[in-house]
């Protein structure tokens, strides 16, 4: 790779137990060219779970930590394809926020967004619905894994819910660990509700009243009228004056 390209990166997010390392074992396989060289980032201490275990060794695993909410880790030299795995036992929002600023600050280009749902966990835990409903929302590809044993009806209400808000990410299933077509999977398109990683911010517009308004509004011929612009606000990033998160979501850690 020469100095002037960028690795891709891929985020991955899921909980812990949702089988992410045999899944991410399978993308890497069925969808990267020999040539390429990919790696992987794994948050340091959660090490593998039920689910998560699998005898395929993925290639050039290293960790990364958090350090006061900041992301420690550099992407690995020579790497064409980096996947950069969440901590499953921590909030996500948190973690995409953290991740963009790290990302910003590296050689690297995010390719996809990649959510691996517990099936499972989501069907026995119904509070939990806003935790993954957090994380289909910066998500491109969604991976329906450990579905053994869950009502037919109960999954297709879960995709419902999500296709009734026409979200636009890719979801399919996971079956033995393995996916269709790794490849469609990897192909570097955005697919997501969320614009916090678009290239060109997005502006929102309100008059002096507050009243949001479309760029090209016609404002009258008052001299006084206002108008201003101020950069679009994910709503899982919004925080309260205190700091307290405007859209909070459960702590999946104690539903582990």
């Amino acid at each position: 790779m020469s100095p002037s390209e960028k690795p891709l990166v891929y985020l991955i997010l899921g909980a812990v137990g949702s089988g992410r390392r045999a899944v991410l074992a399978d993308l890497i396989d069925g969808g990267l060219e020999p040539t390429d060289r990919p790696a992987v980032l794994w948050p340091a201490g959660e090490g593998e779970a039920a689910g998560d275990a699998d005898e395929t060794k993925l290639p050039r695993v290293s960790t990364w930590e958090s350090h006061e909410g900041a992301i420690a880790a550099e992407l690995a030299a020579e790497a064409t394809h980096v996947f950069f795995v969440t901590d499953g036992r921590r909030n996500p929002v948190d973690q995409v926020e953290a991740f963009k600023t790290w990302l910003e600050s590296q050689r690297g280009e995010l390719a996809r967004v990649i959510c691996v749902v517990h099936v499972q966990l989501a069907e026995k835990n119904p509070p939990l619905l806003a935790w993954f409903e957090a994380c289909v929302h910066f998500a491109d590809v969604v991976l329906l894994n450990q579905r053994e044993g869950v009502d037919n009806k109960w999954l297709s209400d879960f995709l419902a819910h999500f296709k009734k808000q026409y979200y636009p990410c890719l979801f399919e299933m996971v079956k033995d660990g393995r996916v269709k077509n790794p490849a469609l999977l990897l192909e570097p398109q955005a697919r997501r509700m969320s614009h916090v990683f678009d290239e060109e911010q997005n502006w929102i517009f309100t008059n002096a009243a507050g009243d949001e308004i479309d760029e090209q509004e016609e404002t009258g011929d008052d001299d006084d009228d206002e108008i201003e612009a101020k950069p679009e606000e994910d709503p899982y990033f919004a925080r309260y004056n205190g700091g307290r998160r405007v859209k909070e979501i459960p702590d999946i850690a104690k539903f582990l």
